[in-house]
This record gives structure tokens, sequence and C-alpha cells, in this order.
């Protein structure tokens, strides 16, 4: 347990009530009305939203898990995030100017846009009710147990009391600040989180002699193994070598997800933009930010972690290395910054995730199915109702997770398959609103299945989420199971998709004015010759494959920087100026 020294104390106090009189401060803002609650008036600029976006991406549990990933398999098997890069990417090119052009509250609200009848309706509530309850209790589950672990590491805390307590405090914030409190206080989290993480990487390094030291005494750990620093692993193509699960992470799963076209809460703030242009600036500042920047400092005392703590003490896991490092580097001062930096970290993910839930339930079920009449006060009281109803359920789930890595991982594939529809209900006409019930409910069905043969085959060993599952002589994991997911679910949503109606001609031509997508829409382009689309073009995916080669380039650059091979650095970092080139470009051109 750490001692905190008097300066501990006055960081953490001063940041707590800092948080408090910001939310008061946006209280009224906030509950005016239900855009100024989910999406602060339309009126944010883009580095505001963008910042948002990394922050609320960064919570106290991201490091844990990153340095649980590094621990178990090395450097690459970041990939597992870092393959959103290009569907990132495209939401900059395509999708963030979508969202905004499409005007909607959520991205739920979408779907009878862009669908009609009650299929579009009964859609529309489902996944509102199913992301805002079974995937959001699941995130902000592992968001909890990851501030659990920090204080239970670094403060002796019993875990659910620090579960409890820091809920509490989320809880007050986003109830008073609504989304403008989320965005603004974001910014000043993401500074906050940064500071610390950067801090405790430099003092991480230090303690054990430098860059030098640390690659020589790693080599000497007994959890080094031939790719514990490869940034892409070696490795033949049989289906259990690292080679093959990052084939799988960079050719598959980044466009078969339910992110595919966003993601939920970037989305939200994608409509909260001032315009197109400051919705897409705040994505491509996201894409950057969120891959090549905030990585290398976890990614640096993950590997002082196998230094310092080869064996885990009894009754820890591998996540819990981080903190333990934390405690052995930091001093006075140092340790209460740190603490706050993964406080604001866990305040910005909670209270995003707090807010887009209640969005979800208030725009596409309550408003739409319960109370369509709801005048604007009712709805964002309604509104702190779901935020407080959310929370409780968030914290009971954080006592049954076993694994904010495995948590991961499932929730991956709850969504593995959705992603083709995702993309093409933008381009292609023909998709329709069965086309991603088949989708979504096949994704669902299999993950859920999964996890039963797991739950049966270990019997009282079973560890909850993303169990491997025996298959004869073969054990399927997460790269394995997505094999079987994605392919299944696109055949079964392409056969629903031709053997049910199209959507109506009205709600399709109204859609596709509003938008403007281009692509493959046939009989309603060839009506309407008059509509300017400016969306997909094969020169536009030609940018995405180079801005996304240039943010690879940044990220694998201030790699080989950090880890003292600046040799090695420079032909990536030429590769992110030519990205960077070919970018501004095509901005300057659009």
């Amino acid at each position: 347990m750490a001692h905190l020294h008097f300066y501990d104390w006055i960081i953490i106090t001063g940041y707590v009530i800092l948080t408090l009189a910001l939310g008061l401060a946006f209280r009224k803002r906030a509950s005016s009305s239900t855009e100024q609650y989910f999406l602060s008036g339309r009126s944010l600029p883009w580095w505001v939203l963008g910042t948002s976006m990394v922050a609320t991406t960064f919570a106290a549990d991201t490091p844990l898990a990153v340095t649980g990933f590094i621990r178990d398999h090395g450097i690459w098997y970041n990939w597992f995030g870092w393959h959103y890069v290009l569907s990132q990417m495209l939401a900059v090119f395509l999708f963030s100017r979508f969202w905004r052009r499409a005007e909607v509250l959520t991205d739920n609200e979408l779907i009878e846009k862009r669908y009609s009848g009650r299929p579009a309706a009964f859609l529309r509530g489902f996944k509102a009710g199913y992301f805002a309850i079974l995937y959001n209790f699941i995130v902000l589950g592992w968001v909890l147990k990851g501030m659990g672990t920090v204080a239970e590491a670094v403060l002796g805390m019993d875990p659910q009391v620090a579960i409890i307590s820091g809920a509490a405090l989320a809880l007050s914030y986003a109830l008073m600040a609504g989304f403008w409190g989320v965005v603004i206080t974001d910014v000043i989290q993401f500074g906050l989180a940064m500071a610390g993480s950067i801090s405790v990487a430099v003092m991480a390094v230090r303690h054990v002699g430098g860059i030098s030291q640390l690659k020589e005494r790693l080599v000497e750990s007994p959890l080094f193994g031939e790719n514990t620093m490869a940034f892409i692993p070696g490795g033949d193509l049989h289906l259990e070598s690292d080679f093959f699960k990052f084939l799988v992470f960079v050719t598959l799963m980044w466009w078969a997800s339910h992110n595919a076209d966003g993601g939920g809460y970037l989305i939200q703030r994608m409509a909260a933009a001032k315009n197109e242009r400051h919705a897409r600036g705040a994505t491509l500042w996201f894409v950057v930010a969120n891959n090549a920047l905030r990585y290398w400092p976890w990614i640096l005392t993950a590997l002082v972690s196998l230094v310092l703590f080869p064996t885990m003490p009894e009754g820890k896991g591998e996540e819990a290395a981080y903190p333990l490092v934390m405690l052995t580097v930091l001093g006075p001062g140092l340790l209460g910054l740190l603490l706050v930096s993964f406080f604001a970290a866990f305040m910005s993910t909670i209270d995003t995730h707090l807010n887009w839930g209640a969005s979800y339930l208030i725009n596409d079920i309550y408003r739409r199915f319960l109370r369509p009449a709801a005048t604007e006060k009712e709805s964002v009281l309604a509104a702190k109702f779901c935020v407080f109803g959310m929370m409780v359920c968030a914290v009971l789930v954080a006592f049954w997770l076993t694994s904010i890595g495995r948590a991961w991982l499932f929730v991956w594939a709850m969504g593995a398959g959705i992603g083709p529809v995702l993309i093409l209900r933008w381009f292609w006409w023909r998709i329709n609103a069965w086309s991603e019930i088949a989708a979504l409910a096949s994704s669902v069905t299999m993950a859920v299945g999964f996890e039963v043969v797991a739950a049966v085959q270990t019997g009282r060993d079973y560890a909850l989420f993303a169990t491997p599952v025996k298959v004869g002589e073969m054990v399927l994991q997460t790269h394995h199971k997505a094999m079987i997911l994605v392919p299944v679910t696109i055949v079964v949503w392409l056969m629903v998709t031709f053997a049910t109606r199209p959507v109506d001609e009205e709600r399709l031509v109204s859609f596709y004015k509003k938008v403007r997508p281009g692509g493959f829409w046939g009989p309603v382009a060839r009506a309407h010759p008059e509509v300017q689309c400016d969306g997909f073009s094969w020169s536009r995916l030609g940018v995405w494959a180079c801005g996304s080669a240039g943010v690879y380039g940044f990220l694998f650059g201030l790699g080989k920087l950090v880890l003292g091979e600046p040799a090695a650095a420079v032909p990536l970092f030429v590769m992110a100026a030519l990205g960077a080139v070919v970018v501004t470009w095509e901005l300057r051109r659009s």
C-alpha cells in the first residue's frame, strides 16, 4: 500500500473540486433541452471534439489491458486496437461528413431515415436497448474494474469500495453537466491522463537504467519471447501462430465490427460539430492522437513491468502490473498526479458512456415509442434517471468481471460481421432493415453460443468472456472465432437482404438527397440526376490508403524513436510525411 504525501492529497482534492465546479457551471445550460444535454447544441469546434474522442477511449482500464496484452503476447498484440486506423480513416473522409449531414441526435435515429416500416422501428428500438444496456454495461463494467484494480494495487483499498466511490463521483458529474461538461472536461482530462502516463513511463525507464538497459534486461526475463519487441510478429501461417493472428486483425476485424462507420459515441461527437469541416477535422485529430500518440507511454511501462515483475504476486493478474510499476517508481506528488490522471481518464469514459447510453434510451425508445409528446424538460429529467440506473447496473457488472482484456474481445465478437452492412447502407440502395437485424442477431447468437460452449467445457474453471472453445484437438481463440463469425454473418444477412423487400422509394430518395453519399444507388440515382453526390469515389479510397499508411508511419516511427532506434525511425517518418501531404491536399480540395 502506498503512503500518500500531503502534496498528493492536495492534487487529488484539487481535481475533485475542479470536477464538481465544472459540473455545476454547465448544469443550467445542459438541462435546457435534449439537444443541449446530448449534443451541446451542435456548436462544438473540431479540436474540442477530437480531443474528447481520444479522452473517451482512454480510460483507467486501457493501460492495464495494454499491459496484459504485452506481457502475454508482445507489443504486436496492440494490433487488436491499431487495426481500427483503417476504419477510422474511412470515417475521416466519408462517414464524418455523412453523419453531420444526416442531422440525427443518435446514430440509431438514422435507421428510420434510411429504412422504412415496422422493421425499421423495431431495429431502432432494439439497437438502442442493446447498446445502451448490454453493450454499455460491459464497457462501463470494465472501466470501473480498471479503476478498482489501480486503487487496490496502489492504495490498498478494497476494489469494490473503490468502484463504488469512483462511480458515485462520476455519476454526480454526469447528472449535472450533460454533454457540455463531458466534452469540455475531456480536454482537461486528456491533458492530465497523457501527462500522467508519460511521467510514469519516463520514471519507469529511468528506474531500470534507461532504454538500452531495459532492452538488455528484457532478454533475461522469463516472459520475454521472440515477438515481445516486434511491431509485426514473425512466424509461419499455421492457425496458432502470432503472424496468423496479426493477419486476421488487419485483414478482417477492422471492417467487420460494429464501429465500421464510426462507432456510437464517436458519431455523437461528429453530430455535435459546428459543420462538416469541423466533424472531419475532429475525426482526423482523433485518429492521429488516439493511435500514434497515446500508446507508447503505456508500452514502455509494460516492458518495464516484464523486468520488475517477471512473476506477478499471488492473486494478481497480468493487468495489475501497470499500477505495481507506478507504486515502485513514483514519489510524493507524482503519485498523486498519476492517480488523478487515472481518475481523469476514468471520468471521461464513464461520463461519455452514461450520456451516450441515455441518449439512446431517451431519443430512440422513450420519445420514439413511450412518450412521443414528452416535453424537453421531461425528457432531460428522464435522461438523468436513465444515467442513474445505468451506473448502478454497471457497478454490479464490474464486480463480476474477471479480465478487462477478455471483455474487450467478447464485445468485439458480439458485433462481428455487422460492419459491412453499416458501411453498405450508405452506398447500396438494396440494404434494408432486415439486413441489419439479421447481421446483429447472427453475431450476438454465435458470440454468446461460444461462451455457453466454453462454460460447459470448462465447468468451474470458466472465466467470464472470450474463453477459448475446444473443437477436437484444436482450441478456438478470438481470431479463430472471427473467421467463423464474420463469413457466417455475411452469408446470413445477404440471404435475408435478397429474400426481403427493398426500402420504400420515398424513404430512399429522401435519404439520398439529404446525405448525397454516392456509390451504388442504381434506380434512385437514375431517377434523380440533379443530386450531386460527393461521397464515395475510387480516388478517395486512394487518399484513405495514403492517410492510413501515414498514421502507421507516425505510430511506428515514434515507437522506434522511443525504443532508441532513430535510424529505423527515419523512413517511417518519411512515410508519415507523405501521407500527411496527400491528406492535406484532399482536405483542401474538398
